[in-house]
């Protein structure tokens, strides 16, 4: 992608440093490191700093990067996510469904069974988030409504949407209610 040379070239023209340059946009000196050398890409709030940090526009200052990106977010990739996204939702259903039943009637093997499974529904979470940072599905989608002609406080109202801060708390009780029953049943199955 052009961006990094083009992030360079304009911080190089204003005389800036990398941190002098981090310090403009609220990042560290290491992210600008990694944006000139296309390790990342910028988010869309930070495109608009450089914009104005440079005196330039957005549309300026990504020049041909525009195609590059929505090339990124290609229906492929989208349908390999959505797949994988799947696959770890059936995981994880089998996983809060079937501990008891497995005890029940396979005993030691059940137990052993439901490990397993559990086992291989955190290897796919894994995989899940690899591929989000791979395929920078935040960043990426960010710059392309923006290019698109949609207004930052509107990207940045659907990104603050799942950022929340109950959601994370009643992920969390969610979680200990169902582990607490799983054990509670199989206290009940296996204590006789």
């Amino acid at each position: 992608m052009e961006l990094g040379t083009q992030i360079k070239k304009y911080r190089t023209e204003a005389g800036l440093s990398q941190e002098e340059f981090a310090d403009k946009v609220y990042v560290s000196r290491q992210t600008v490191s990694n944006w000139e050398t296309g390790k990342s890409y910028p988010d869309i709030n930070s495109l608009v700093l450089m914009s104005e940090t440079f005196g330039i526009s957005v549309d300026t200052l990504l020049k041909g990067d525009a195609e590059v990106i929505k090339e990124i977010i290609n229906k492929e990739d989208q349908k390999d996510f959505d797949k994988l996204g799947k696959l770890y939702g059936v995981l994880l259903l089998l996983v809060v469904l079937t501990p008891v039943p497995l005890a029940r009637f396979l005993r030691f093997y059940g137990v052993a069974l439901w490990v397993c499974l559990a086992a291989v529904s955190i290897a796919v979470a894994f995989m899940v988030e690899k591929k989000k940072q791979t395929l920078n599905i935040a960043t990426y989608r960010e710059i392309v409504s923006f290019l698109e002609g949609k207004r930052l406080d509107e990207i940045e109202a659907a990104r603050e949407e799942g950022k929340r801060p109950y959601q994370k708390i009643v992920i969390v009780a969610a979680f200990a209610l169902i582990a607490l029953t799983v054990e509670v049943l199989m206290m009940i199955f296996f204590v006789k």
